[in-house]
């Protein structure tokens, strides 16, 4: 059985405020994209381990242990009688990117296990689980447009509208990790909730939604400052950095001439729909 994991990006990110646990509450709206992984899921009749796991595509900097469609496996198999399995992952959405592709991967895995044997797990227990392995995770298991508080996991699905646009991603390879981005955030409650402003016109986005990590990681990548200058440059209606970086994401006009721009040859840049 095979499943097309997808990435996210962020319309905006505020962090709000440092928790006792020593996470952040934050808001943002996640917003699913057409860029997608291939993940595959066969019984492994002759296994000498629970998950064999491979992967083909962009190089996952991790070991199988610490995968989290492996870990996601591992989890279920604690309270369900799972045979053991083969998983292939074909890595196309780039890591540590803000595009939340190990995210999506574990969540995808997590249904793929439960409509693959049959589990019968509920959505409202899928979200448990998801949230055991990330905070960004549940949202992929609703996949839809939704406002996101606390950690990320508290979602309210939303309307948006974007049939009149398309999305131009850019990720310049350089990988970003969670704890780094936080390192020098300044946690402020918001004026205006992101939540208000997305409602919205898209013009408008361009001068009150923000996305909290760009100053600080433009502070240690100067260079990322100019991919979205580059966006608004050509026209974009709308140009942030996704999560905590460092792709960057331009919302154009449908019939905006793709020829019009260009990135640096070893850049990740694809066209997408939401």
């Amino acid at each position: 059985m095979v499943v097309f994991p997808n990435a996210k990006i962020n319309l905006g990110l505020n962090i709000v405020e440092k928790r006792s646990d020593g996470f952040h509450n934050l808001e943002t709206v996640f917003l699913p994209i057409a860029l997608n992984d291939i993940l595959e899921i066969i019984i492994n009749a002759n296994a000498v381990e629970d998950v064999g796991f491979s992967s083909s595509g962009l190089i996952i900097d991790t070991t199988n242990q610490n995968n989290l469609c492996v870990k996601a496996y591992h989890l279920l198999k604690q309270d369900y009688d799972l045979p053991a399995i083969k998983m292939h992952l074909h890595k196309q959405i780039p890591m540590g990117a803000g595009l939340g592709g190990g995210s999506a991967d574990a969540a995808f895995t997590l249904q793929l296990l439960n409509t693959k044997f049959n589990l019968q797990i509920t959505e409202e227990k899928l979200l448990e689980y998801a949230l055991v392995l990330g905070s960004d995770c549940p949202f992929f298991i609703i996949n839809k447009p939704c406002f996101a508080t606390s950690r990320g996991e508290e979602l309210q699905p939303i309307e948006i509208d974007l049939t009149n646009y398309k999305i131009l991603i850019v990720n310049p390879g350089i990988h970003i990790s969670t704890a780094q981005a936080f390192t020098n955030i300044k946690p402020s409650k918001p004026s205006i909730s992101i939540k208000e402003i997305i409602q919205q016109p898209i013009t408008s986005w361009v001068n009150n939604l923000v996305n909290d990590f760009e100053k600080p990681i433009f502070n240690v990548y100067p260079s990322l400052q100019n991919i979205k200058d580059i966006l608004y440059a050509k026209g974009a209606v709308y140009a942030a950095m996704s999560g905590t970086g460092s792709t960057f994401f331009g919302i154009f006009n449908k019939d905006f001439n793709e020829d019009n721009i260009s990135f640096e040859e070893h850049f990740f840049v694809k066209w997408v729909g939401s």
